[in-house]
This record gives structure tokens, sequence and C-alpha cells, in this order.
């Protein structure tokens, strides 16, 4: 099935042939790493598989059909009708089918999804004005792919003419047999635990099992843009919940981006890795226990000041241990962190403190988060949330080590502490929470004539050289090779993954036949491990196929090497890595080229000058793997911003090869040493 150019791959055996590996080679070399999510699932008679394939490729046609036919203003309805025919074609396809019940689900969808099209086709969508459980679909800006999200309307809410109204994003526990398909049989015959009267509630799929983290996590951004675009609410009034897998998710969500939230609700789930799964940080490499700081929430909970927050465990929960390190990390910045407890339940809402608990998220919607509140609190380790209210760090002094600004807004004076923040924007363009117009900005006790932005009414951009803060008429232009760290643009190779990508496979052979395997195999692997995990299927485009267009608006990950790929071989000569024939080079390391492989994000070399700034990736997806995804817990980046792997070893389910040598690269995208 192909919906998009011509030159786009949306079926794994196609990807296969166009790299060279036969479809049966690919799925070998794949399917001999253990599978763990999704479960495998049961065998379904013949028959039944036949019908619901013939159905799948039917609805196949029509949506096709419809695509090129339909108005814009009905065309951008497709994504409901595509969210049914995805999850039975991902139930087929990838042995979904985990009760016998779900044989009879996937025909319901069909038939839904073709009685949603025959709609669309005659000019009408009742279903965008239903109310109670509600299935709808939205297109991924990621990878192109349909992702599904649920909505519990109140029956007497009145869409066309309320006034904007509450919504409650509701993050759900893990369920290792609730793909696409059971998900959406969920939303349509189950309300969840809150359905308040007053207010709409959206459930993020998350794609699937990953606790809202590097794809789930824009999941949620942009389930709930779409949410926010399509029913009437108001987005300072927008709660936060979740339990279990989606406590945990709340946590980081909101410890994250705490200026999205009228309430903050974690029920149970976890807050942290190491301590969770009782891990040695000793028997664990330096840069990986670097790296929990992205979704750590004990790393970030001052953010959770600037928003009311509101936890709830189970008595007898084991899951207590998320709130009660929340509550350590609470107390260590003075503060006490609101704990409801269920008396004498396990892993679930006692129904008393359940009620009590919606009563309090209720009265902090009605109040609504502040446009412009006078004390904002930034902690992070990470550029990518470095943004609270009208604070922003840019740029770092030394990225994942912690970074904080407590800044307080008095008439038209703005007072700031910072540590290890080297460039500070000050205000938002959005003209209902913009600052006044300041005169002074005083920064770690030096005062400023507040200067804003040539041509830009209240942004004022500071900048730390020497220790001295001054301010900037406009943002600095960085000319390569001098690219600096920044929002968007500071790694590590999981980052890439969190913004459009496009996979950029190699239309020749590796110099080396070791080399060529495991690309080939590690590529087929990737692909395979979106699909199943994060539930879309791969862009993808031979090196010879690539436009300026896609090198501009994509980040490219780019798999092979010099010989195989003709990207690769012109990012080479731009990269602190150097890797010919004979030897991948680190600095002062040497490793054969004939058996190893470099793997690294970077700023794309390759781009037009005064583009929007995107990644290259060479030769790696997401980093976490199957041996992780026991606990959500441990699906945290594993791999830094390069990584060289020897392939003596075979991947396996925890790493590609063995990591040879491992390293962050410097605030200047430059060789900062490697780790262990």
């Amino acid at each position: 099935m192909q919906l998009h150019s011509a030159h786009y791959v949306i079926v794994p055996a196609l990807l296969a042939l166009s790299i060279g590996l036969s479809a049966t080679a690919a799925h070998a070399q794949t399917a001999a790493i253990p599978r763990i999510l999704p479960p495998v699932g049961i065998e379904i008679p013949a028959d039944d598989l036949a019908r619901l394939k013939s159905g799948v490729a039917a609805l196949t046609e029509r949506v096709a059909s419809a695509n090129t036919s339909l108005p814009a203003n009905l065309k951008r309805l497709l994504p409901d009708v595509e969210v049914y025919l995805k999850a039975v074609r991902y139930a087929i396809e990838n042995g979904e089918f985990f009760d016998p019940k779900d044989i009879g689900r996937a025909d319901d969808l069909l038939k839904q999804a073709n009685a949603r099209l025959d709609e669309l086709l005659a000019g009408k969508h009742s279903w965008t004005t239903a109310r109670g459980l509600v299935v709808r679909g939205y297109r991924s800006t990621l990878d192109d792919s349909v992702q599904p999200y649920g909505l519990v309307i109140p029956k007497d809410l009145d869409l066309a003419k309320s006034p904007p109204v509450p919504l409650y994003v509701w993050l759900h526990g893990r369920g290792d047999k609730v793909c696409d398909l059971q998900f959406i049989h969920q939303r349509q015959t189950n309300s969840g635990q809150i359905s308040p009267a007053n207010a709409i509630v959206l459930h993020p799929f998350g794609r699937y099992c990953n606790a809202f983290k590097f794809a789930g996590e824009v999941d949620v951004i942009e389930a709930k843009q779409a949410a926010e675009q399509s029913y009437p609410v108001d987005p300072d009034r927008v709660g936060l919940w979740g339990f279990s897998m989606g406590g945990a998710g709340a946590w980081h969500l909101g410890a994250h981006f705490p200026d999205w939230w009228a309430a903050v609700s974690p029920g149970a789930g976890f807050a942290e890795t190491a301590r969770y799964q009782r891990l040695d940080p000793a028997a664990i490499p330096s840069y990986e226990r670097t790296l929990w700081g992205w979704y750590d929430a004990p790393n970030y909970v001052r953010n959770l000041f600037n928003v009311p927050v509101l936890a709830y465990s189970g008595e007898l929960d084991k899951q207590i241990q998320a709130a009660r390190v929340m509550e350590e990390a609470f107390q260590k910045e003075g503060r006490t962190l609101t704990h409801l407890i269920g008396p004498g339940v396990e892993h679930k809402y006692e129904p008393q403190t359940l009620a009590r608990l919606a009563e309090l998220v209720a009265a902090e919607a009605a109040k609504g988060r502040p446009k412009v509140p006078k004390q904002v609190t930034l902690q992070t380790r990470s550029l990518r949330y470095g943004r609270c209210h009208w604070v922003g760090i840019h740029r770092m002094e030394n990225q994942w080590q912690e970074a904080r600004v407590d800044a307080e807004l008095a008439d038209r004076s703005v007072e700031m502490k910072t540590s290890n923040v080297a460039e500070l924007l000050l205000g938002v363009p959005a003209p209902d929470r913009s600052l006044p117009e300041l005169t002074k900005i005083v920064i770690d006790g030096q005062t400023l004539a507040a200067k804003s932005l040539t041509g830009v009414k209240n942004l004022w951009l500071l900048e730390k050289q020497n220790g001295r803060w001054q301010t900037l008429d406009e943002p600095r232009s960085y000319a390569w090779p001098g690219v600096k760290s920044a929002p968007n643009l500071a790694g590590p190779i999981d980052d890439a993954f969190l913004r459009r990508f496009l996979v950029v496979a190699p239309s020749g052979k590796s110099s080396h036949a070791k080399v060529d395997a495991w690309v080939r195999a590690e590529l087929a692997h990737f692909q395979d491990r979106w699909r199943r995990l994060f539930r879309g299927d791969v862009r993808i485009k031979r090196d010879t196929d690539v436009t300026e267009a896609d090198i501009a608006e994509n980040n490219l990950i780019l798999w092979g090497d010099a010989a195989s790929n003709r990207l690769v071989a012109r990012v080479l000569e731009k990269l602190p890595i150097r890797w010919s024939r004979d030897a991948v080079t680190v600095g002062d390391q040497s490793f054969d080229a004939a058996s190893h492989v470099p793997a690294l994000v970077y700023p794309s070399p390759v781009q037009a000058a005064g583009a929007d700034r995107r990644y290259i990736v060479l030769n790696s997806g997401f980093t976490f793997r199957e041996g992780h995804d026991r606990s959500n817990s441990l699906q945290t980046p594993k791999l830094p911003d390069w990584a060289v792997v020897d392939l003596s070893q075979p991947a396996d389910q925890l790493a590609p090869g063995k990591i040879a040598a491992a390293g962050f690269f410097d605030d200047r995208w430059q060789l900062a040493g490697s780790e262990r």
C-alpha cells in the first residue's frame, strides 16, 4: 500500500527490496531478536483472515480514491477513517489479534470506517458533532502516520454554542495487548476513570506503550492540538491526569511542560529509572546515567512549582514509590507535594479519594493557568525542555548538567538568578501573554537596560560572555562549522526522532561485507521497531532520490557508508568523527572500518544557509531495544551523541553490537571526549 509519493515506501517488504534484501531475509534478521512489545498474537481462522484482508484491500482503494476526489475541507477528516483501516491492517500484518473477540472488533472497525467514508463522500461528517464516546484521528507530522485518540464529550454540551470548557488529558496505563485495534475498541465502549459533566476528556493513544515518551510525547502534543482545534476547549483550563504508566507520563509531561496545564495529577507509575528499577549505577555506562536526566522527573521538580500538582497513590500500592521520590524532591527544595492516598487499596483509585481528587482538579481548572505569572521557576538538563511561560533558555554552558532560572516580574522590570545558562529569551510572541514593555533587567546581580530585539516588541535576548550578561539586538548567526546547540538541536541520537524525519537507505553496497550486512539488518530492525512500538511506517527514500526539499524539511536518518550512500559521503567531511575505508577515527582513537561503524547525531551540514537547522543521524534508530521493553522505566536513551559500534559482537535485544566508544559533543558540536 502506498499513499504518498512514488518514492516513499511504507510497506516492510518494499523496504527490504529497496535496500537490497529480500523480504524473507530482512524478516529473518529482525525476527532473531525476541519480541516483547507487542506480544505475539493468536492465529486466527483462515476464512476470517481472508475476509479481513479483502476488507482492508477494498477500503484502502476507497481511501486512495477519496484522497484525490474530496475537497480540502473534507479531506482533512480522512484520518478519522484511516485510523480504523490502519488498526485492522496492523493487526493483520503484525499479528496483533490477542483474543478471538478481536476478529469481530476488526470487522466492526472496517464497517465503521466505510460508513464514515460514505458520509464524507456525501459531504457529511456526523461524528464530528457527536457526543459521548468518540474516536478521532490525526496525521502526525513525525512520519505522516495516522494516530487515534479518544474523547469523552458531555451529552449536554452544545458543541456549536458552548463557551470554551476545560479539557482533561487522561494518560492510560500499560497494556501490552492494547494496540490500535484494542485501543479504539476501548475508547468506544468505556468512558474510563473520569467523565466530568462540564469538561471534555481526551484519551491520547501515546503511540502505544512507551510511557508517553519520545514519539509518545509528540502524540500527546499532537492529539491535544487536534482536540483544541476541533472542539470548544479553553487552552488555559487543561488538566493532565494519568495512572500507572499514565502516571509516569503525567510526572514527566507535567515537569517538562509545566506552563501547559492548569493542574497535574499523576497516579502511581514511576518518576525516574534507577531507584524504581533498583539499578546499580556503577554497572551502567556513564553516558546512559547522564541521559536519565532526560526523563527523570526529580531533575525537573522546580518546574512543578509553576503548576498545582495533586499526586495520588493507593495505600498498599508498590508504585507509591513514585510519589515518595517526588515528595523527597519537593522537600529538598523547601516545598511540600500534595499527595492523596487511597486507604486500603493497592494499584487502583479508591472511589472517595478519586472523587476528592476530581474536586481539586476541577477547582484548579476553574481558576485556569496564569497568562503572565509574576514568578517563573525553570529547571532543566536539556534545551528541549528549556521554556516555561515567558522564560526560555536558548543555550546552556554545559548540556546535561542542571540549569536554573528563577525570575520575578515587578512593574516594568524583571529580576533573575541563573545557573548554567549562557543565553536567555524573555517574553513570548502571543499578545495575550506578552510581558509589559520593560525598562530594566537585573540578572545575577547585574543591571541592564531592557533593550528588545530589533523590530520585535516585548522580546529580549540576553547572552552571557566571560561571566557578564548583555542584551542582543538580534540572534547571533553561527557560520558553519561554528553552529551551537539550541532547542531542537542539542542531541542525543534519540532527539532526532521527536521531529519530522526521513530515512535515507543506501542504493549501493558498503566497502566491507560485515558492515553492509549489519547496516541492512539494523535498518530493517529499526523500521520493524518503529512500526510495532511507535505505530507508524517510516518514510524512506533511497539516497539517489532525496531532494533539496527533503534535506530542508527533515531530520535525515542516513544508513550506510560513503561507498553505499551518497548523502553519507557528502556529510562525512564536515563531521568531527572521521570515517574512511580503513578506519573510524575519533580524536586519538582509531578503529578498524572493516568491523566498526559510527552511529551519531549532528546538525545537518548539507542544508542551505539560513535554513531551520535539522539533524543528520548516521546508522541508528531510537536507541532502546526489545530487552528494555519489559519496563517502560527502562525505555530511556542508551546512546549519547555519538558511538562506535564493534560488529564483532552481534546485535541483540540490548545493543546494536559492542559499544567500543561513546560520548557527547560540546556546545559547538565538537568532540568533548569519550565516556564509559
